[in-house]
């Protein structure tokens, strides 16, 4: 199911690529996909070693370096990451990309550690085995380290992709929690602007709810300093979204108010 997801990711990324929602003709730069809250969690970078797990093209990956990071970023997508690598190297910035799957992390980075390990938005769901991915980035952080880790809530993705046409209210439509094991899920389109994908259109989604995530974080020896949620997203996913702070949107008033990303900080022991 992993190489079939592989597949997927590397069909998706000349879509990407070429599409107005990531903007790499200079319509967004690499702070767009950071919450304003970000950055005050993360904390000044200069000189620290930071990993982009699951880093796709490395439009966040490049904000590190940005910043002052030495910096290094890991996707299981050979096409990804070569688009990352050409990216950064337009920019201007030194970034290592490495092609590995998450889970083979620690060896694919010959045991190098890091300050900060940062993913999300759009990673954790591709993950069937949380607490193998917990000590995985348990084991690419130094003593003290941390991990930071920004996602979309468990309850946006159980409210599915967007409404059915024509329906203005919020519906439940998948699982909050795992358990079930995976949901095949077969994709025409990216979530991105363009045209269909003609092949792999397949992937692979697991569901893990917010304790789930935690209590994989807490297993494998990090203990959890922040933990934030938030009802702010960096696009409109849903018809009627109203602009909010730092380009990002949420739900108009009339909508309940509830959680569409969260965010966490889990650290190494000293």
């Amino acid at each position: 199911m992993i190489d079939v997801n592989r597949n997927n990711w590397d069909a998706r990324t000349p879509i990407h690529v070429a599409s107005e929602f990531y903007g790499l003709n200079e319509a967004r730069d690499s702070g767009h996909w950071f919450a304003d809250f970000e950055w005050p969690d993360l904390g000044d970078l200069t000189g620290r070693d930071v990993l982009h797990l699951q880093c796709h093209l490395g439009t966040e990956t490049l904000a590190f370096a940005e910043r002052g990071a030495t910096t290094t970023g890991l996707d299981f997508s050979g096409a990804a990451v070569a688009e990352a690598r050409r990216i950064a190297r337009d920019a201007g910035r030194e970034v290592t990309y490495v092609e590995a799957d998450v889970h083979d992390a620690v060896d694919a980075l010959d045991g190098r550690r890091f300050d900060v390990v940062y993913t999300g938005k759009g990673a954790l769901w591709y993950l069937p085995d949380l607490a193998r991915w917990a000590r995985t980035v348990a084991g690419l952080l130094r003593p003290g380290g941390f991990l930071y880790l920004v996602e979309f809530h468990p309850l946006l993705q159980s409210l599915g992709a967007v409404p059915e046409p024509g329906e203005r209210h919020l519906r439940l439509r998948q699982d909050y929690l795992g358990g079930r094991g995976p949901l095949r899920v077969e994709v025409d389109h990216t979530y991105a602007d363009g045209p269909p994908l003609d092949q792999a259109t397949t992937c692979y989604e697991w569901r893990h709810g917010l304790g789930d995530i935690v209590t994989a974080l807490l297993g494998a020896g990090l203990s959890i300093e922040v933990l934030r949620e938030t009802e702010l997203l960096p696009w409109p996913r849903f018809p009627g979204m109203v602009p909010a702070d730092g380009g990002w949107w949420r739900l108009p008033d009339h909508d309940p108010k509830i959680p569409l990303m969260f965010a966490l900080r889990a650290r190494a022991t000293p």
